[in-house]
């Protein structure tokens, strides 16, 4: 009997992708019916529902839960659930089917059919509400509620069908569903797993972090971001050789693993460190490492508004709990990676080490001090950036907390 901690809700996995003379079947008879394109976002979320990412969802949000999940993060049957999860379309678009029937879900990359929905209610949100609940600002230049406020006036709710990976097997082995996680985890004889969630290449603070967990647990899963990011980051195939080579070198064997995920980032802080921990809790993981303004953006929240959130969860929301860890940074009076907890000497004898930092050194061509990250990483990046064409290349800027 495997000792990993159980699925979201306490039930078994539920991925909903169909496979086999049942996909065949159902990929027939979408051809016929209403569609409906989704965004990068929604296919995300829709392929994290096919692999059982979002046990134990079974499509797009009601209102009811849209409601409940933003005022309070639960859905209508008192399930914890940060986040809501919901498709949205035109009112033109909304206006050619009705509620009860099916319809066809359309990749936004290639135009095929990922999913069918059978529709249960069709119905409009404040999406201000949404944004301030969630992100904890209605400002328009944060990239999360760009993204909310640019949905279709309606939303859709209704139980999916999942008939695609939308692409993300090209990954190929780092693609992994949370029943294959489970599955390595059981092989390697771990039970204590910390997640360590990243959209970045690892630099040597993230190097810390990994190793500051292994000490408490049996093993790191690496779990990369592979949906879409804001313009400047840097590709989901680059990022992923980087940080095998930093685990080749650096690490023990077998104390690593490191996957992929299909999801768009949200860039919603604290709730997002929610999700975060509880699709981990599918994937297998005991514990979410949660450092400083994780999925954070900008100034919208405070450096560890993610840690705090946690401490504010009724007992029993998760499974997964995070482990917490603060500042990290060379210190040269140390000799080495320390924390705010660990070293007691001042700024001036800290390197504050972050991804948008490391970015713009790169992509501006700069020296990247040895302490930042190790020559074989920046190996890797460096010749991303070179073949970079000029109108390609964006402009990097520090703020928030990276300009330290």
């Amino acid at each position: 009997m495997s000792g990993l901690v159980n699925p979201h809700g306490g039930g078994p996995l539920k991925p909903l992708l169909l496979e086999g003379s049942a996909r065949d079947e159902a990929l027939a008879r979408a051809r016929s019916l209403p569609r409906v394109k989704v965004s990068s976002r929604e296919k995300g979320d829709l392929i994290m529902l096919g692999i059982g990412g979002f046990t134990p969802l079974d499509g797009f949000m009601t209102h009811g839960d849209w409601e409940r999940v933003c005022d309070g993060m639960k859905l209508s049957n008192g399930l914890f659930w940060p986040i809501p999860i919901t498709l949205s379309t035109s009112n033109e678009v909304a206006a050619t089917f009705h509620t009860g029937d099916e319809i066809a879900l359309i990749d936004p990359d290639s135009d095929e059919i990922i999913a069918t929905m059978r529709v249960s209610e069709k119905y409009a949100i404040n999406k201000k509400h949404e944004c301030v609940m969630v992100f904890k600002t209605a400002d328009l230049e944060h990239p999360g509620v760009k993204m909310v406020m640019a949905q279709g006036e309606v939303n859709l709710a209704g139980p999916v069908k999942v008939l695609s990976t939308g692409g993300f097997d090209k990954y190929g082995a780092l693609f992994m569903t949370p029943k294959q996680t489970r599955q390595l985890f059981d092989s390697l004889g771990w039970t204590r797993i910390a997640a360590f969630q990243t959209r970045n290449p690892m630099h040597r603070s993230h190097e810390y972090l990994a190793k500051v967990a292994i000490e408490v647990c049996d093993g790191v899963l690496v779990h990369s971001l592979l949906g879409a990011l804001k313009p400047g980051d840097i590709p989901a195939d680059v990022r992923t050789r980087a940080i095998a080579t930093l685990i080749d070198g650096y690490f023990l064997q077998k104390t690593v693993a490191q996957a992929g995920y299909p999801l768009d980032m949200r860039y919603a802080g604290p709730r997002e460190a929610l999700l975060h921990a509880l699709f981990r809790q599918n994937y297998g993981c005991s514990h979410l490492i949660v450092g400083r303004d994780h999925a954070g953006v900008g100034n919208y929240y405070g450096p560890f508004d993610a840690h705090h959130i946690f401490d504010e969860l009724p007992s029993g929301s998760l499974q997964t709990q995070p482990l917490k860890i603060d500042w990290t940074f060379w210190c040269y009076t140390c000799g080495g990676m320390a924390s705010a907890r660990t070293c007691p000497h001042d700024d001036k004898d800290r390197l504050l080490v972050s991804g948008t930092k490391l970015r713009k050194w790169l992509s501006e061509g700069a020296e990247v001090p040895a302490e930042f990250s190790r020559p074989e990483v920046l190996a890797v990046l460096r010749e991303y950036y070179e073949g970079l064409a000029a109108e390609e290349r964006v402009e990097v800027k520090l703020s928030g907390h990276s300009a330290r």
